[in-house]
């Protein structure tokens, strides 16, 4: 069997132009039912725009991307019902409340309201958020904000869930149930596209782990085959070792020494 016969993902020699620059350099890539995938790389590697594609959401890419074994460039927009997305920076309705806001994105995914409603109020409740389901978005701290955009992204039980730094702003607690969520939807056949810069969170929670650097792909496997690969304990000194960044201590010790100035 092709290895891309059983993918939920399949993307074949995805290129992307942003003006005269090339951001994505011919990413392949086939992505199965049930894995917690950590996309990472530095920053202005392609991580966000390899997601913005695979969601439609940039245009006039080239190369394959097949959802769900479909071409997304056919313009059938039907696979958007099965998956979710929580972006790196989100325009939320501030002028909206909780309860609005989410049986909104509800609708918009072809649920019922009132079933809509009901699902969001016992998922704000296990966020410990259900005293404010009423209030406005527009009166929410970040951390708040982030866990109500969580719970949008799996109100109606996606397939495949997009996750571009979705712990931002999340408190310790906050951040223990949503690695155990993601651990327990891949463990139901959920699949889970992850991309973050916090390098622990992404070396516990996934089981493949693929790095990006100038919009190419330069290591993919477990983090434990990536371990005895490369020869490094940590999955920060893999990513280091790759992409050549050695220079965090000096920048830190200079930094501080100029602090320290009097």
């Amino acid at each position: 069997m092709n290895a891309a016969d059983d993918a939920v993902i399949s993307i074949r020699n995805l290129k992307m132009l942003y003006g005269d620059k090339l951001v994505l350099k011919g990413i392949n890539l086939d992505v199965r039912r049930g894995q917690i995938i950590g996309y990472i790389g530095p920053n202005g590697a392609g991580k966000s725009t390899t997601i913005k594609a695979m969601l439609g959401l940039a245009s006039g890419y080239m190369g394959e991307i097949r959802i769900f074994g479909r071409d997304i460039s056919d313009g059938n927009v039907e696979y958007k019902r099965r998956i979710g997305y929580v972006p790196e920076t989100a325009e939320i309705y501030d002028a909206l409340t909780a309860r609005e806001y989410l049986t909104f994105i509800g609708c918009l995914y072809g649920m019922d309201e009132v079933q809509a409603d009901r699902k969001a109020r016992a998922l704000m409740r296990t966020f410990d958020l259900e005293a404010v389901y009423d209030a406005r978005l527009a009166s929410y701290s970040k951390g708040m904000r982030q866990r109500v955009l969580l719970i949008s992204s799996l109100l109606h039980n996606p397939d495949i869930l997009f996750l571009d730094e979705p712990l931002s702003g999340l408190d310790a607690n906050s951040v223990m149930v949503v690695k155990d969520i993601l651990v327990r939807l891949a463990a139901q056949g959920k699949t889970i596209f992850y991309s973050s810069h916090i390098m622990d969170v992404v070396e516990k929670v996934s089981n493949r782990i693929i790095l990006l650097d100038s919009g190419q792909i330069v290591a993919d496997g477990s983090f434990e085959e990536l371990q005895e690969r490369l020869n490094e304990k940590s999955l920060e000194d893999i990513f280091n070792q790759i992409t050549g960044f050695h220079e965090h201590k000096d920048i830190a010790e200079k930094f501080v020494s100029i602090v320290q100035e009097v």
